[in-house]
């Protein structure tokens, strides 16, 4: 396209202008500007030639859809003679490059040299306002578009202005220009139905789908692809079926494979993981978004296998992973610790050289080692990784707490905090678990010091029930309780990590406090609870604490959902001295386990019954259990207590049969 131009006019000039626009070209765009400089087009626009003053203004756009907004600024502050069109191709370049201040800096000049804001200049300023969420300096246009009377010859300023509203979260307020509007269109509908979507105000949104279509309007797949994200988005599946069926009888599916998608995306998110996967099958045609939507939604809900399968399947179909797709394979493999297909995936990455392109990627891959316990490769991965932020340092640091390597987890904070990354809520809740697994007190008062100056217990109480753990396993119980004290709101994670605190250290009377304070809260007790509290029990004998908690549990059917309150329940018991109540609920529970019945035979040797002990140890090898390490333990501490040294000796064959002494 370079070099001069015999011949051209004007109107070609435009013409070739236009067409570096579209393609982002200021290198030609540049050689045509000096070409019409030395034809000296630009200076008749001083006489009235409208098509050479067109010219310069395209000029104009030119530069500031390219990117070169001075170019463009400089070039209109020189024209002879400036109108509203000039001023509304330099304004709106601002606007579609972010430069929002400097759009307005030309709104507020223009007027001042006369000239009034047409439609154009209208939208373009409203875009500005809602980019930069400023709703005063909207509502203030608005008032203006309405004085004008512009609204009733063009729709699209409408549209506009509705958008406006929504960016600044005012959908009502939207909703009441859609309302005031004279005429509306498929665009004005779809814009207040994103709208509602992105507010995650689903009934908003189908309410506006009905409206649309009793005025004659026929929704497009762009209507109903954000009708189905509110309903993802708020989890409506009865009325996302609506919409389904809508989109089957209008056969729409045949002819656009983003609103399959979008179909697809909404059931996933509804939790109806198998009518998404039906819904991509029977897509005539699917993409790698399609695949993505799916496989998201799977690893989202813990089906990784199923994940796994969908990306297999995606490639027999010859379609190339994108980094959402790996991404989300690598949480999947993480997820289930398939370590194997994680380090294909990995070189598949490194093939593509994927992670210059991608920090999240990296840290994907980081997360996955860890989760893996292949910690030395997690950590030589976030090594080579070209950009290393806090996301990753936290995957790795959560990897170590995960696998009991909190010195690593601790060395890993301190080189990440000297390479200038700050700690986030997450990073702090990692390092409090590892200086409780280590012991480190004097570095977690230094976390809890930290935490502290930041503000952040004021906006997080995952972060405020960590600190609360860790004090309660140094045995610090007067700061784990000031913590729990000072926190804005406790849950019941709060509550049982002060609990937890006081039944490990032999406070059970402070335990039991706790849990009247809790119910007087409103804050109901769950399983964990329950097992902490029956735990503080036995270490105070109080049985009739423990057949009270006893009735709790039984009216919540907890011993249906979960062995550990059974297991606690017996220990109690055996703890109380109430043998036959231990062994009435060890026989009643769904599933018995070693525990339980190890917990009966301990509080059997506890009261020095042996004798019952060695019975209770025959009656679970009867019941088919493998006795563990911790019952042999109890079984050779009987046999010694009451001389039995056949069965001691016979114990001490299986544990050696066994390979548990190397225990």
């Amino acid at each position: 396209m370079t070099g001069i131009i015999i011949g051209g006019d004007a109107f070609t000039f435009v013409a070739l202008l236009k067409a570096c626009a579209r393609m982002k070209d200021v290198h030609n765009g540049t050689a045509l500007h000096a070409d019409i400089l030395r034809r000296g087009l630009l200076k008749r626009t001083t006489s009235g030639d409208i098509s050479h003053y067109y010219l310069a203004c395209t000029l104009i756009s030119m530069y500031a859809r390219c990117g070169a907004l001075a170019k463009a600024h400089q070039l209109l502050e020189e024209l002879p003679i400036r109108n509203v069109t000039s001023w509304n191709a330099l304004i709106s370049g601002y606007a579609q490059h972010g430069q929002a201040h400097k759009a307005l800096q030309c709104f507020e000049k223009m007027q001042k040299e006369g000239f009034l804001p047409d439609a154009v200049t209208f939208i373009c300023i409203l875009k500005v306002c809602g980019q930069t969420k400023a709703i005063e300096q909207g509502i203030e246009i608005h008032d203006r578009v309405v004085r004008t009377r512009l609204l009733e010859k063009y729709v699209v300023l409408g549209n506009v202005l509705m958008d406006m509203y929504i960016r600044c979260k005012e959908v009502a307020k939207a909703h009441e220009v859609l309302e005031q509007l004279p005429i509306r269109d498929a665009v004005s509908w779809n814009v207040i139905i994103a709208g509602y979507a992105q507010h995650e105000q689903c009934c908003g949104a189908v309410n506006c789908l009905e409206q649309m279509q009793s005025e004659g309007l026929s929704p497009d797949a762009i209507t109903f692809i954000c009708v189905l994200k509110a309903c993802g988005r708020t989890g409506d599946a009865r009325k996302g079926k609506v919409i389904h069926d809508e989109i089957m009888r209008r056969d729409l599916l045949e002819k656009d494979i983003m609103l399959g998608t979008a179909l697809a995306t909404m059931y996933t998110k509804c939790d109806m993981l198998a009518k998404a996967h039906y819904v991509i099958q029977c897509l005539p045609e699917r993409d790698i978004v399609s695949w993505n939507a799916l496989i998201t939604g799977y690893t989202q809900h813990g089906e990784c296998y199923e994940s796994l399968n969908c990306f297999e399947q995606l490639e027999n179909e010859g379609l190339f992973p994108d980094i959402v797709t790996f991404i989300c394979i690598l949480k999947a493999c993480g997820g289930i610790r398939a370590i194997e297909k994680g380090k294909q995936i990995h070189s598949k990455v490194m093939s593509r050289s994927l992670l210059e392109e991608d920090v999240m990627l990296g840290t994907a891959l980081v997360d996955m080692y860890a989760k893996c316990g292949m910690l030395a490769k997690a950590r030589q991965v976030l090594e080579d990784l070209p950009i290393r932020n806090i996301i990753s340092w936290s995957s790795l640091i959560s990897g170590y707490v995960e696998h009991g390597y909190g010195h690593q987890a601790l060395n890993c904070y301190e080189r990440m905090q000297r390479e200038g990354v700050s700690p986030t809520e997450i990073t702090f809740i990692c390092i409090l678990k590892a200086c409780g697994s280590v012991g480190d007190f004097g570095k977690g008062k230094q976390i809890h010091d930290e935490i502290t100056a930041r503000g952040l217990l004021k906006q997080n109480i995952v972060l405020g029930n960590a600190l609360i753990d860790m004090y309660a396993k140094f045995g610090m119980l007067a700061m784990a309780h000031q913590v729990h004290k000072e926190l804005p709101i406790r849950d019941v994670v709060s509550w049982n990590a002060l609990i937890s605190g006081y039944a490990q250290h032999g406070q059970g009377h402070r335990a039991l406090d706790c849990l009247e304070q809790m119910q007087r809260g409103d804050i109901s007790p769950d399983e964990f609870t329950f097992t902490c509290i029956l735990k503080a029990c036995g270490s105070i004998r109080s049985l009739e604490e423990g057949q009270r908690i006893h009735g709790m549990i039984m009216d919540r059917a907890f011993l249906i959902k979960n062995h550990m309150v059974g297991n606690a329940l017996v220990d109690m018991y055996a703890k109380c001295g109430a043998f036959e109540k231990a062994g009435q609920v060890l026989e009643d529970l769904h599933v018995q386990t070693v525990v339980a019945w190890n917990a009966l035979i301990a509080g059997y040797i506890l009261a020095g019954k042996g004798h019952e002990a060695l019975n209770s140890f025959a009656r679970m090898q009867r019941e088919g259990l493998s006795p563990d390490d911790v019952t042999f333990t109890c079984i050779l501490t009987a046999c010694g207590s009451i001389g039995a040294i056949n069965e001691g000796e016979e114990s001490e064959n299986m544990i050696v049969n066994r390979g548990l002494l190397g225990k």
